[in-house]
C-alpha cells in the first residue's frame, strides 16, 4: 500500500498535546527532549500544561506542532518501518514534513520555525492582524469581499484555499470585522481562526525577507520522499529547491486543496500526523473516495499500527 503523510499547521495546536505521546513512545519522548534543548526552554511543558495563550502565540506554536508531528511520524518508523510515498503540511506544517522527510534535521527546524513566528509576529504588529475562515464559497467571492472590506492600508486578501468551500482570508482585524459582517449578511458562514498574525498576506512581507536569511543557513537535504509544495502545489524531490519556496511560502495563498489532490493521486492512503483532524475533515471533501487516517493520540497509533500492519502486508 503507497502511504502519504499530511502535516497540520496552525490552529491545530491544544493543550496537552503530546503528553500521552511522550509517556508511551520512547522516540516520541526523545524528540520533545531535543525540543527542550535546541530552544532553550521547556517547549514539552508549554504543550502539557499551557497556558493557552501562551501556546497559540504563533512564536511557540510553529516548533510545538513541528516537534509534535515528527514526534508521530519516528514512531510510525520505528514501530511500523512507515516509509511514506510522499508528503505535505499546511503552512507551517511543510516544515513538518521537510523534517520528517530528512530534508531538515530537527534542532534546526525547530529553530527556525522558532524564528519563523517571531517574524511573523513582529510583521504584524500585536493584535493587529488575524484570520478568518470562510465556508460554503467560492474564491471569486472571497476575492468580492475582500476588495469591500479592505480601505487603505487596512487589507484583506485571501491567504488559504483549503478545499470543499473553505477559504480563509488574512488581513488587518478592522478589515475582518467588516468582512465577516458582509458575509453574515450574505449568509455565509465565517470563523475567526486562533492564530496571532495575518499569515500567508502582503502583512508577512517584512518576515519573508528575515526568513531567507535564516534559510539560506540551513542545510537541505534531498527528502526521502517527494513534498508538495504550499506555493506550487507540485511534488519536489530536490531539497534545495526549498530555499526558494519556504520564504515565498509566507507571503504567498496556501494551495491547499491541491496539495491534497496531489497526494491522494500519488498514493492510497493519507495519515494526518499531528494534533486534532482538521486534515482528514478537509480531504473528505477534496477528493471524498480517499482514505485518510489522523493519527496524533497514542490510542490512535495503537489501533493503527495494528491495522496498518496487516495493510503494508
Amino acid at each position: 500500500m503507497r502511504i502519504g503523510i499530511l502535516c497540520p499547521g496552525q490552529g491545530a495546536q491544544q493543550v496537552g498535546m503530546g503528553s500521552e505521546l511522550r509517556r508511551e513512545f520512547p522516540q516520541a519522548r526523545l524528540c520533545f527532549d531535543e525540543a527542550d534543548e535546541a530552544l532553550g526552554f521547556s517547549l514539552s511543558r508549554l504543550c502539557a500544561e499551557g497556558p493557552e495563550d501562551r501556546l497559540t502565540d504563533t512564536r511557540n506554536a510553529q516548533p510545538a506542532l513541528l516537534v509534535h508531528a515528527v514526534a508521530v511520524a519516528r514512531v510510525l518508523a520505528d514501530e511500523q518501518g512507515l516509509r511514506p510515498v510522499i508528503g505535505a503540511g499546511h503552512s507551517l506544517g511543510e516544515w513538518s514534513a521537510l523534517v520528517g522527510a530528512g530534508v531538515i534535521g530537527l534542532a534546526d527546524g525547530l529553530r527556525a520555525v522558532q524564528a519563523r513566528g517571531r517574524f511573523m509576529a513582529e510583521a504584524a504588529g500585536a493584535g493587529q492582524g488575524g484570520m478568518t475562515a470562510l465556508l460554503g464559497v467560492e474564491p471569486d467571492v472571497v476575492a468580492e469581499l475582500c476588495r469591500d472590506a479592505t480601505i487603505g492600508e487596512e487589507l484583506v486578501v485571501p491567504a488559504n484555499f483549503n478545499g470543499g468551500g473553505q477559504i480563509a482570508v488574512a488581513g488587518h482585524v478592522s478589515a475582518l470585522g467588516r468582512l465577516e459582517a458582509a458575509a453574515q449578511a450574505r449568509r455565509i458562514r465565517s470563523t475567526r481562526l486562533r492564530v496571532s498574525a495575518p499569515f500567508h498576506s502582503p502583512f508577512m512581507a517584512p518576515a519573508a525577507e528575515r526568513m531567507r536569511a535564516v534559510v539560506a543557513q540551513l542545510e537541505l537535504r534531498d527528502p526521502a520522499f517527494p513534498i508538495v509544495s504550499n506555493v506550487d502545489a507540485a511534488p519536489h524531490a530536490r531539497g534545495e529547491i526549498f530555499r526558494r519556496l519556504l520564504v515565498e511560502q509566507i507571503t504567498q495563498p496556501v494551495r491547499w486543496q491541491e496539495c491534497a489532490a496531489r497526494v491522494a493521486e500519488a498514493c492510497d492512503l493519507a495519515l494526518e500526523i499531528g494534533p486534532g483532524r482538521v486534515l482528514a475533515g478537509l480531504m473528505r471533501r477534496i477528493a471524498r473516495e480517499f482514505a485518510c487516517r489522523s493519527l496524533g493520540e497514542p490510542a490512535e497509533i495503537r489501533a493503527w499500527l495494528g491495522e496498518g500492519r496487516e495493510a503494508m502486508a
